[in-house]
Order: C-alpha cells, then structure tokens, then sequence
C-alpha cells in the first residue's frame, strides 16, 4: 500500500511556471507507475501524465505535451510534475495517483491510490 501527499499548488499568472510535488510513504514505491490528473469545477477528472516505474518512460496527455514534465525519484519516494506557460484552461485541483499498472495508464479507474489533490489556479 502506497499513500500519496501533493504539494507546491497555488496562484500564478498566465506564461508562468509551478512545481507540483508528491511525496509517498511505503517501502514498494518503486513498484508503482505514478501519474499525474486534474479536475476543474464541474468536469470530469482527466489525465495529464505518466511515469514508469524506473522514469525512463513517459506520457503526457495533448493539451499539455510541451510544457509539462513529469518525472520521479524512488530514492526520495517522490513525483514530481513541472508547468511551464501556464494557461488559464490549467486551473483546476491535480491529483497524484499510483498504479500496478502500465496498461490503460490514462485512465482513471487504472489507478490504485490517490492523493488529497492540490489547487493550481491560473488567472489570464
């Protein structure tokens, strides 16, 4: 079992940049691929990206490929999820989440735990 804990959510203007952080507990961290989500107000949860679990592969959904970078470190036990030219559509609460997993990575029901989330608000 894995617990997840986002941070390094908040308020930044349009063409800035945040980094989301998302620490784990549990001794199998490097046993589980780790995504990243969001959800904005009256949308459905969707997927942003994806790590394995070396971090030597990655995939990122087409609305941020480009500016976002995800990436891990299993000896910190840590996601990591670097915005650049952030835009206002951005906004929404990101959620870090683990999986078993590699097949079906960008589905929400693919994943096993979930973190709290953090709020990203992106004003224009």
């Amino acid at each position: 079992q894995v617990q997840l804990v986002e941070s390094g959510g908040g308020l930044v203007q349009a063409g800035g940049s945040l980094r989301l952080s998302c620490a784990a507990s549990g001794h199998t961290f490097s046993s589980y691929v780790m995504g990243w989500f969001r959800q904005a107000p009256g949308k459905e949860r969707e997927f942003v990206a994806v790590v394995n679990w070396s971090g030597g592969s990655t995939n990122y959904a087409n609305s941020v490929k480009g500016r976002f970078t995800i990436s891990r470190d299993n000896i910190k036990k840590m996601v990591y999820l670097q915005m650049n030219s952030l835009k206002p559509e951005d906004t929404a609460v990101y959620y870090c989440a683990a999986s078993s997993s590699w097949s079906g990575n960008w589905a929400v029901r693919s994943y096993d735990y979930w973190g709290q989330g953090t709020q990203v608000t992106v004003s224009s």
